[in-house]
């Protein structure tokens, strides 16, 4: 019973390991999935066979480039197997995604997040779900998974969402938000952790290898940071510490989560404005703070403005703090630099350099290298797949028996 049980749990590992391999490269052929995962050829042709028959994925055929001799024969996932939705929640906006089993994006809309207790907002969100199979034609129970995003706190292991700016401590339970019809599981993760999944799985995919450890750094209403290592099995390692309400001041300015002297009551927008303004700090914080006020402030410093040019070189020097704590405790590490806040970096770098040069692990190890990718909103995407897809996968893999036996 034990062989067969370790033998069954290779099978399983090994079949994860193809479908990852799908997942990275695309369409590939029997001897780039060996060469992928460094399985010999018969295993590759025993597990291909058995996920193909399952329906899991699926053959087609390339013609030569010259025209003779016999196509190649390429596999892909079977767009059919199965659907997820992802639902990624702004501080303003709430955007859904329904991808099929392939990661071909099928649907897409976004509706504004409106106001209300949380049992109103689950049933946004539950109408919404709806609708994104409507749409589309498609059977509740064919969508696997839906993958919700946000800023804020989230649960270590289920889907709930502890603490966010919009409901403070209130917390947010999504599995309340599939009604009767729906199977899927629902996965909650905080945003910027998908940030981070996503830019470590692009160094993955460079020739040399890119960077085995990342941070990602978000800047916008909210402060997030989130980071990626590559683990020793070539899986992802993803952490999203609460930096944002890391203490950087004792008793200092009011933050959103009620306490005092955080990283992003310094950094944020809301602090970024209160400064410009003379606001006093112990001021209770708005909830969202437009962009376009910011950037009137943002215009204001690169005029000459004293306290705009405070407001943002002070929002610098505690992102600068937090992250030299972050160096100490992780060791040295690239930061790449994401959100709306992005748009004002050359008024935030000297600061970020000030605070960074406070602590040892700089002076010695020097400064880390810090990226701008202003496109967070397609790092957040590509994160949800990552993650969501790995649990699909494996969730599909676990019940293989079940689904071979509907293929026969």
């Amino acid at each position: 019973m034990l062989a067969k049980s370790s033998t069954e749990l290779v099978r399983q590992q090994n079949s994860a390991l193809v479908l990852s391999a799908l997942r990275r490269y695309g369409r590939m052929a029997h001897t780039e999935i060996s060469d992928a995962t460094g399985l010999a050829s018969a295993t590759i042709s025993a597990i291909t066979a058995e996920l193909e028959r399952a329906r899991i994925i699926e053959k087609s055929e390339q013609q030569a480039a010259t025209g003779r001799g016999r196509p190649r024969v390429l596999f892909s996932q079977r767009r059919g197997c199965g659907y997820l939705i992802t639902v990624i929640i702004s501080s303003d906006s709430i955007q859904y995604s329904l991808v099929d089993y392939a990661g071909t994006l099928l649907d897409r809309f976004t509706e504004p997040r409106g106001e209300g207790s949380t049992a109103t907002f689950i049933a946004s969100i539950s109408a919404a779900l709806e609708r994104a199979v409507s749409r589309s034609r498609i059977d509740p129970g064919s969508v696997l998974l839906v993958s919700v995003s946000s800023k804020g706190l989230a649960h270590p292991s289920e889907p709930v969402l502890i603490w966010s700016p919009v409901f403070g401590s209130q917390p947010v339970d999504f599995t309340k938000a599939l009604h009767e019809g729906w199977s899927a599981r629902v996965i909650l993760n905080n945003e910027t952790l998908l940030v981070a999944s996503a830019l470590i799985e692009r160094e993955a995919r460079k020739p040399a290898g890119g960077e085995p450890v990342l941070a990602a750094l978000s800047l916008g209403h909210s402060i997030g940071l989130g980071i990626g290592r590559r683990g020793s099995a070539g899986t992802p390692e993803i952490l999203a510490p609460n930096f944002g309400h890391m203490l950087h001041i004792p008793n200092g300015g009011l933050c959103r989560c009620g306490a005092k002297g955080c990283v992003e009551a310094y950094a944020g927008f809301y602090a970024i404005l209160r400064t410009a303004f003379e606001v006093p700090m112990d001021t209770i914080p708005a909830k969202f703070v437009p962009l376009a006020e910011i950037d009137k402030i943002a215009t204001r410093a690169r005029q000459g403005n004293r306290m705009a040019q405070l407001a943002f070189r002070q929002a610098g020097v505690a992102l600068g703090n937090g992250l030299s704590r972050l160096l100490s405790l992780h060791g040295h590490m690239p930061v790449f630099i994401t959100g709306p806040g992005t748009r004002h970096q050359d008024l935030l770098q000297s600061g970020i350099e000030e605070g960074l040069a406070q602590t040892q692990v700089v002076r010695l190890g020097g400064m880390p290298e810090l990226t701008i990718v202003p496109d967070e909103p397609s790092l957040v995407f590509e994160g949800h797949l990552n993650l969501a897809f790995s649990i699909v996968d494996q969730d599909i893999i676990l019940s293989r028996p079940h689904l071979q036996a509907a293929g026969e």
